[in-house]
């Protein structure tokens, strides 16, 4: 019971809290909804802070269409500082939403301060939805626009040797699976992952003779995202409940020869266990790891942009990015 303590609810947290489970019951309605109706209901992206770097003023921002294996058309939404010199490092970020809800814009605020602060080359992808797409859809629509990217880097004016993959919750789930990937088919250009409140592994088949693994339990009626809500997404990724490192990284044989790695993990969040687990797994094998946690913090916290923890969530990230791009040189 490491990790217990983690749970209690950071003072931040509880100004809002009564608010929020307020909001909460009212749409909880909506995962009980089939498919279609739940389809038919806006997806609003999270609020961005006060501060965050505006369009034109500090960035640009555009959108682009690609093809995936299979002929469907995808679209990237592309981020670039406002001065471009052609070498930048690339942000590859790929959206949470439990592989069934979200967008590029789930994750605007960080993409906005990364191409605007670290002046990266930032593409989100916007990956086909489970249940309609299940496992792998999510995966191969991101690999094929990592591939894309690559190949087209110095159209996006960024370089292709140095590639940070990242991703929140089922994204980076993705992320640390095409992080495995990329190295076992020496797909080169990787420099590092970000892995925020990472879903490493199906909660069926957590590894807990190797790992602590009681957050499912310690917080299953947490705010944001609950126990319940885990399960619904991993039932519409996954429906078959067969486990596979492609789904869930953390039961990979091995984890060595992986790039440098932030992971940052919540507190009071049903998937912390398993981020941690990941980050001690990859530890284990030799990588340099960065573990940030935020004790008392709920799954997907930055849906409050302007706390506290919001904001060192978001430098944390920016400061990484930093460090990593510049152990690096640029081959351009």
């Amino acid at each position: 019971m490491r990790f217990a303590h983690l749970s209690d609810p950071h003072p931040e947290w509880k100004t809002v809290a009564e608010d929020h489970m307020k909001n909460e019951e009212k749409l909880s309605y909506l995962y009980d909804l089939p498919i279609e109706e739940f389809r038919k209901i806006p997806y609003r992206p999270p609020p961005l802070s006060v501060n965050v770097p505006q369009p034109g003023q500090h960035l640009q921002i555009s959108e682009r269409q690609i093809r995936v294996r299979d002929g469907t058309k995808i679209s990237l939404r592309i981020y670039r500082p406002m001065m471009t010199t052609g070498n930048h490092v690339l942000f590859f970020n790929i959206h949470g939403g439990g592989w069934t809800v979200g967008m590029p814009q789930t994750e605007e605020g960080q993409n906005r301060l990364i191409a605007a602060r670290n002046e990266a080359i930032v593409v989100s992808v916007n990956y086909r939805l489970a249940p309609e797409f299940p496992f792998p859809y999510a995966l191969e629509d991101s690999i094929d626009a990592l591939k894309w990217t690559q190949s087209n880097a110095r159209l996006l004016e960024a370089d292709p040797s140095r590639i940070i993959l990242g991703g929140g919750s089922a994204g980076a789930n993705v992320a640390a699976v095409m992080a495995q990937i990329a190295r076992d088919e020496n797909m080169s250009g990787i420099i590092g992952q970000i892995l925020n409140i990472p879903v490493t592994c199906h909660p069926d088949h957590f590894p807990h003779s190797k790992y602590e693994g009681n957050s499912y339990e310690q917080n299953a009626l947490a705010p944001i995202v609950n126990a319940a809500k885990m399960h619904f997404f991993w039932n519409n990724y996954l429906p078959s409940g067969e486990a596979h490192p492609w789904n869930s990284p953390l039961l990979s044989k091995s984890l060595r020869g992986l790039p440098p790695t932030l992971v940052q993990v919540a507190g009071m969040d049903p998937v912390r266990d398993e981020g941690i687990a990941y980050a001690e797994a990859l530890m284990a094998e030799g990588v340099d790891v960065k573990l940030k946690v935020y004790a008392g913090m709920p799954h997907a916290f930055y849906v409050y942009p302007d706390f506290g923890s919001s904001l060192e969530y978001l430098e944390t990230m920016v400061e990484w990015v930093h460090q990593v791009s510049q152990t690096t040189q640029s081959t351009q």
